[in-house]
């Protein structure tokens, strides 16, 4: 197999980097190195802002229409290459093919659709007269430069909720991947280059150090990242030095609360899907189970058996499959030694091991009888692995919710909407599903309170983000 080179995307095309460390690409699945990306410099970095400064010039003054124009373009042919993108992504990150572009290229495009038509409807004060003799109105302006970093969970359509935003407010993009998943990044930037002007849209790839350039360089007036809370705080500390704004989507441990009155089939078949989708390997996932000791051992023995069956893991065109292998030998590492340091009161309920000696996969696991001062009731494990809780009422179900770091995502499985709505309004947590879990619509914010970070993905809100208000006083007496 031929190792593939890759390089930056800047100002319009592949640029080859002045770095000469590398590091390899392996596919998780086969443990195969299959491409080598450079490790960006500070030179790197800087000439990727260079271009992106010179491209605002452009198209921070282009008109809210021409930049829909020239985003719907894009999607279009986003949507035209969406085979090739999913093969991309899956060979990068391990996930299933057969249903890569509707769960993932599809969503995204439709993401950038609706971004492209919300750049036209940005809204503010109305102009008037707050005093007298002077007409004040505000300004909705882009940013500016902005630095962002996406995760290695979902490369692609998280390089989507940070570009999309971006460019619709008028802003210009250096983006720089995670250091283990940048190709379909690379390839999203290149189909981009069509339809935006040179230095618009610029990625570079590399690894720590390179972010941290990419944070510190001054030219950048926001830095986005998704990422671990460890990566959140070093990046809000580093942008305090130069004060530049920060917006942060990091970790989560979203509780999935089921009471006695839930219809345990319909939130078996849920919460199974959403807590081992992507192995676990998501913010929100389905995986802090707290149930109510009327149905508990009723419950947690139906997901287990559903799971068994319908939460298989295995390579990427392997049929009747829910998820594929973990990103890499450390996140198999982690989980494994998660499940390896249990403590003696918690017992397995499904699962538990690694699967295979080929590529990087786990089995669906589920550990029952785990108490809230647990490490992993605690700590963010981001893998396909449940922890399953009993508790005895609503008030002991809300503080054992709220009592983590973290407040991403909840869910709550109710027929009681009196239930669901005090729920809703007292759980610490940036989203509340009810009777659901995980669905996302563009519309809608995504972002968390306390150590989930701050500031808004996707939605009006999301646009809002990147954007600088601007208040404008005239005198006419």
């Amino acid at each position: 197999m031929q190792i593939r080179e890759l390089q930056n995307f800047v100002n319009g095309d592949y640029v080859a980097s002045s770095a000469t460390e590398q590091l390899d690409i392996i596919n998780p699945a086969t443990e195969e190195v299959y491409a080598h990306s450079p490790i960006s410099s500070e030179a790197d970095v800087a000439d990727a802002y260079s271009a992106a400064a010179t491209a605002f010039e452009t198209w921070g003054d282009t008109t809210p229409g021409q930049r829909q124009h020239a985003l719907l373009k894009f999607a279009d042919a986003l949507e035209g290459r969406s085979e090739e993108l999913a093969d991309v992504e899956s060979e990068n990150t391990g996930k299933p093919r057969p249903n890569l572009v509707a769960e993932e290229v599809d969503m995204m495009v439709d993401q950038l659709r609706f971004f492209a038509g919300a750049a036209r409807l940005l809204e503010g004060k109305s102009g008037g007269e707050y005093m007298k003799d002077h007409t004040s109105f505000v300004r909705r302006e882009p940013i500016g430069v902005v630095g962002q970093v996406t995760p290695w969970n979902y490369p692609m359509m998280m390089a989507m909720w940070k570009i999309a935003p971006a460019l619709a407010a008028g802003n210009t993009v250096v983006l720089k991947p995670s250091d283990s998943t940048p190709v379909s990044t690379l390839l999203m930037a290149e189909i981009a280059a069509e339809f935006l002007p040179a230095g618009t849209f610029n990625v570079v790839t590399g690894d720590r150090s390179t972010g941290r350039a990419l944070v510190t360089n001054p030219v950048p007036q926001l830095v986005s990242i998704t990422g671990s809370v460890r990566a959140g705080m070093e990046v809000a500390g580093a942008a305090a030095l130069d004060v530049k704004r920060v917006h942060l989507e990091l970790g989560g441990k979203a509780p999935v609360i089921v009471f006695n009155d839930a219809d345990i089939e319909l939130a078996v078949a849920g919460i199974s899907a959403a807590a081992f989708y992507n192995g676990g390997q998501d913010c929100t996932a389905a995986t802090r189970l707290l149930v109510q000791e009327g149905i508990h051992d009723e419950f947690v023995a139906a997901l287990a058996e559903y799971s068994r069956d319908n939460a298989r893991t295995g390579a990427p065109l392997e049929e009747d499959i829910l998820y594929g292998a973990l990103s890499s030998a450390d996140q198999l590492a982690r989980v494994e030694a998660v499940v390896a340091g249990l403590p003696d009161h918690a017992t397995l309920a499904l699962g538990g091991h690694r699967q295979g000696t080929r590529g990087y996969f786990h089995e669906a696991t589920i550990v029952a009888n785990l108490r809230q001062a647990d490490a992993a009731v605690q700590n963010e494990i981001f893998g396909p692995v449940i922890t399953a809780q009993k508790f005895t009422d609503e008030a002991q179900a809300l503080t054992w919710a709220n009592d983590v770091q973290y407040g991403l995502a909840s869910s709550v499985w109710t027929s009681n909407h009196g239930t669901a709505m005090r729920m809703a309004k007292n759980l610490d947590f940036g989203c509340v599903w009810i009777n659901t879990h995980i669905p996302l619509v563009a519309e809608m914010p995504h972002g968390g309170f306390k150590h989930s970070g701050y500031g808004k993905d996707l939605s009006m809100y999301g646009l809002e983000d990147y954007t600088r208000l601007k208040h404008v006083m005239s005198y006419i007496g």
